[in-house]
């Protein structure tokens, strides 16, 4: 297959190491951690996951930077000792043994802050309520190069394949090669392309937005939609696993509208399903219309919230953001 890079190989294995990792902490959620709202086990996937990713990166291309959203500091920290030998202990459980220090310094290598010609991104845990809910999460992963993302990698171990499939989804984008997604747990099989919806009636687009109100406005939506005389129900799950339902066709939109003045969207909450939507045939950018700037850091400081679609709509989209937008959000 074309796009088939090193970059590409030894991001994808680093992926399903680490999705691995996150799938067995998260079957040993029970609901009496939760009923006490207690989110160690986030927490470990979240360090594990980044641990071993940052690992192979180091490994393969010792010389890139990381901007990762997790660091060691409160591990290394007095009271942190639980929490670091469980981080160990998943690791181990992942085939990939190590001493707390070695652990530790893995995860400080996703420490990046600042722009460079080439990065890569990552979320380890993109999604932590719906983790934690035993719903969708992802692990997301970017390769960023002279500010444009060339590679874009979402795991998604609770998406199913295809309808009443199993569950575990891999997959990938590489710039001018198209999306991709393959079953996580079988890297042996068939990659099959992702292709947006050819949807171009805006009362029948089916928005995807997330479940917390917290991080995008409801109320907001709610408004366009009605603007667009959009009359399905929208899909709302927790991640970046949104990008993937709009890449491949399980929704027209997704809509991450701003909820407080100032707030700047992070880079690694985007950078690995951007680019799926876009080689998907799809069109990303922010409320205004502008495409996402990965030259700024930590942040895409330069945008406003993101709107992903299947294209033929974008403008219409845009348009109706901003007709309905929110004085204190402009």
């Amino acid at each position: 297959m074309n796009g088939q890079t090193e970059e590409l190989a030894f991001a994808l294995d680093a992926v399903r190491r680490a999705a691995k990792l996150c799938q067995h902490v998260q079957s040993g959620i029970t609901p009496e951690a939760l009923a006490k709202k207690d989110k160690s086990p986030v927490t470990i996937a979240d360090f594990g996951s980044q641990a071993l990713i940052c690992r192979d990166l180091m490994q393969a291309f010792p010389n890139d930077p990381v901007i990762g959203e997790e660091g060691a500091d409160d591990l290394r920290a007095a009271g942190g000792e639980e929490f670091l030998n469980r981080v160990v202990e998943e690791c181990r459980l992942a085939e990939v043994t190590a001493s707390p220090t070695e652990i530790c310094d893995w995860i400080d290598r996703g420490g990046a802050t600042e722009f460079s010609s080439r990065f890569w991104t990552l979320d380890p845990i993109d999604g932590t309520k719906g983790f934690l809910r035993g719903e969708q999460y992802a692990i997301a992963l970017a390769l960023i190069l002279d500010g444009q993302i060339e590679i874009g990698i979402l795991g998604c171990p609770n998406m199913p394949l295809e309808d009443g499939g199993p569950t575990g989804v891999l997959a990938w984008a590489v710039r001018g090669h198209g999306a991709w997604q393959q079953s996580l747990g079988d890297p042996t099989a068939q990659p099959t392309p992702l292709q947006v919806t050819p949807t171009s009636t805006t009362a029948e687009l089916v928005f995807c937005e997330s479940v917390e109100s917290g991080h995008s406005s409801h109320g907001w939506s709610g408004e366009i939609a009605t603007d667009l005389k959009i009359h399905r129900e929208p899909v709302r799950m927790d991640s970046q696993c949104k990008y993937l339902a709009v890449a491949r066709g399980e929704a027209d939109v997704y809509l991450r509208l701003p909820t407080r003045v100032g707030y700047e969207e992070k880079i690694w909450d985007h950078a690995g399903g951007v680019l799926l939507v876009e080689e998907a045939g799809g069109q990303v950018t922010d409320i205004n219309g502008s495409l996402a700037d990965f030259q700024h850091g930590r942040t895409l400081a330069k945008n406003q919230g993101m709107v992903a679609s299947n294209g033929r709509v974008h403008p219409f989209l845009i348009q109706a953001i901003q007709r309905h937008r929110p004085p204190e959000s402009a």
